[in-house]
């Protein structure tokens, strides 16, 4: 598996060369791959899309990914709703009164992650976006981090069919 994607990636950079795209990225990288993939890359990706919500924090992908500068994008950051289970961030949400899914976008945004919730829903959409009133404090921030579990709710990038 290890290099399989390398070939895309060059082809990704061709077509950033001739600025035919404004930017490129990878999803589902973890550091071993990302650093298979920069050791011969003419472009640094630019963002990697991974699975990123408090019960799979991925701490250390993330500090590899600021020292590359390489910008993390979470996909599930409310892993399907389920962080509405998770009585620590329900807590933390009836100091604010914010909802468990408005605390881990915050979450989110202060730990520089770009995260893009899905929603059809207009309220959830609205509710989604009202989380710039409010800050988390080191201590709720460090609580939240510490919920990691390595809980997936998408595929393992290193056991997946591609």
């Amino acid at each position: 598996m290890q290099g399989k994607y390398k070939e895309t990636w060059r082809a990704l950079e061709h077509l950033y060369s001739e600025k035919r795209v404004r930017s490129i990225g990878v999803s589902n990288f973890l550091v071993h791959h990302l650093k298979d993939l920069l050791s011969d890359c003419q472009t640094i990706p630019m963002i990697n899309q991974v699975e990123f919500h408090p019960r799979l924090f991925q701490p250390t992908l993330l500090d590899f990914c600021r020292s590359e500068s390489i910008q993390m994008e979470a996909w599930s950051p409310i892993m399907r709703g389920k962080v509405m289970e998770i009585s620590q961030l329900v807590s933390i949400g009836e100091k604010y009164g914010k909802s468990p899914v408005q605390i881990t976008l915050r979450w989110d945004l202060q730990q520089r992650v770009v995260t893009i919730p899905k929603s059809a829903k207009q309220h959830r959409i609205i509710a989604n976006a009202d989380i710039f009133d409010f800050e988390l404090s080191a201590d709720e921030m460090a609580l939240i981090d510490q919920l990691d579990r390595g809980e997936r709710v998408g595929p393992d990038p290193d056991n997946f069919n591609f």
